[in-house]
């Protein structure tokens, strides 16, 4: 059984994200910082073109978006469960809002002049410049736009306030006694947030919130070992990805297993990754390609938040 690999850097509030999940499941994993700017020839000679962060690696298997990478971490370790029997589609609705809405917000916050001052008081400007370029690239394209502050900053209270109300009945998290993936996608905002010293103080008027943000801080990160990026292209090329039994799903739009087809985010990072569908479900879309470094992988991403098309 292969290891996971999980492709991130330290400052990535969705790399955070997905850090914890490991922390959760009590997982050993190997660590591999990637750039936090364009290019990332070796990321995306595993993906195929995606370049979000996180990405979790297992094997051959490249998992993109940490909506699906929490499926196959719940899929290798049940419990603790990320999606509590009876209500789990509840937490996974709860978590979509939290990586859209609140973390919308938290964008917001974090692109205004002053906090981008507080972040990268310490960078030097070529390296700044192109961080704004990145970002920028990033969003262009795909449905997402730039929340204006002026919003983020009259709704924030909101958000934070009907967690405050939630998490004031002390059951600990936010859906009972235990942690789960709504807890998390909802934390990861806030530590991007908290993380940032012109910004944190708006997170003070909500004890309750910030005593959650502790426990769920405790989780921490399992029992990461840095590897380097070439180890982990040896890793996909040494192996062979997992086998996949037919499930007979079918498919609204007519794909079958085969297909020669595209797959891309249709909000933010909208590069497309090409190859042969090969898996699908209700929740998941399998592709095979052949990379010269990588060798032959399946990469993986969620139904939700990506449009496939026929090539």
């Amino acid at each position: 059984m292969n290891r996971f690999v999980l492709h991130h850097y330290p400052q990535s509030p969705f790399a955070e994200k997905g850090r914890l999940f490991l922390g959760f499941k009590g997982l050993a994993w190997d660590s591999v910082t990637i750039p936090r700017v364009m290019p990332k020839p070796d990321l995306t000679a595993l993906t195929g073109g995606y370049r979000r962060t996180p990405v979790l690696q297992c094997g051959a298997d490249i998992y993109c978006d940490s909506a699906l990478i929490a499926r196959r971490l719940e899929r290798e370790k049940p419990d603790p469960a990320l999606f509590p029997a009876g209500i789990d589609a509840v937490a996974a609705t709860m978590a979509q809002f939290a990586d859209q809405v609140l973390f919308q917000h938290a964008v917001a916050l974090n692109f205004q002049p002053a906090s981008l001052a507080a972040r990268f008081a310490d960078t030097p400007r070529e390296a700044f410049q192109a961080f704004v370029d990145d970002r920028r690239a990033l969003f262009s394209g795909g449905s997402a736009h730039p929340l204006e502050l002026s919003t983020a900053n009259s709704q924030w209270p909101t958000l934070l306030a009907r967690l405050e109300s939630q998490l004031a009945h002390d059951r600990g998290f936010l859906l009972g006694d235990r942690a789960c993936i709504a807890d998390i996608a909802h934390y990861h905002p806030l530590w991007f947030v908290a993380n940032n010293s012109h910004i944190a103080p708006t997170l003070d008027p909500f004890p309750a919130v910030r005593s959650w943000m502790a426990r769920i801080a405790a989780i921490g990160h399992g029992d990461p070992t840095p590897i380097d990026s070439a180890a982990a292209l040896a890793i996909a090329r040494d192996s062979s990805p997992e086998a996949i039994a037919d499930n007979g799903f079918v498919d609204a739009n007519g794909f079958r297993a085969g297909a020669a087809v595209a797959i891309a985010a249709t909000d933010y990072g909208v590069e497309s990754v090409t190859g042969t569908l090969v898996w699908h479900d209700t929740e998941e879309i399998v592709l095979r390609r052949d990379d010269l470094r990588a060798g032959t992988v399946h990469v993986h991403f969620p139904r939700m938040g990506f449009r496939l098309t026929a090539t």
